[in-house]
């Protein structure tokens, strides 16, 4: 079944002025300009955010969407994924951000614009811990972009928590994945939008 809706998640600190989300818009935009594309600007809250995104999607058909993610956002998507059964690509995804973001309690400019920040509170991590606690099922429909050169997070507990789904190990690269167009005709591939 081919992608009809597609949804995308940045990551911690980032907005849909991404890299990589701007290359996937203009991508969907320009060759399925019928796919509703959505790439929301996510709270610093990790429940909010799912909220935001559970209302967003309420009326898109499960058995044509597909969601994917970077980095907090991969974490996200992977959660949805398990809990919507819905295929997901999963860029360099968090593994364990309460514990990762821990040291990230405060404010924050956001990457893309300076001007703008969020603020991380320590319930966000509780929040965030929530979510790691819930059990996903084993055999997810995703497909992880893990590049062994990611400077953030490490590669080894993100094969570790991905490898029942199909998996890209990129050797070098970094955590914003630079060459993001080198890999997108599997992306495209696996969404069923090639």
């Amino acid at each position: 079944m081919r992608t009809t809706h597609l949804l995308y998640l940045h990551g911690f600190r980032s907005s849909p002025q991404s890299a990589k989300a701007q290359i996937m818009a203009k991508w969907v935009q320009a060759r399925h300009p019928g796919v509703t594309w959505w790439c929301p600007q996510l709270p610093a809250s990790p429940a909010q955010a799912i909220d935001l995104l559970r209302q967003g999607t309420a009326a898109w058909p499960r058995g044509q969407m597909a969601v994917m993610g970077s980095s907090l956002g991969g974490f996200y998507a992977a959660w949805l994924s398990a809990h919507w059964g819905v295929p997901a690509v999963l860029v360099n995804p968090a593994v364990h951000p309460s514990r990762d973001l821990a040291r990230y309690i405060g404010q924050h400019p956001v990457w893309q614009d300076p001007s703008q920040s969020i603020f991380f509170e320590p319930a966000h991590l509780q929040e965030l811990k929530l979510l790691e606690s819930q059990h996903l099922p084993t055999f997810p429909a995703t497909l992880a972009l893990i590049a062994k050169g990611d400077e953030v997070l490490d590669w080894r507990e993100m094969l570790a928590r991905h490898q029942a789904g199909k998996v890209r190990l990129i050797e070098g690269s970094d955590h914003a994945l630079s060459d993001f167009d080198e890999h997108l005709p599997q992306i495209l591939e696996f969404l069923q939008l090639a």
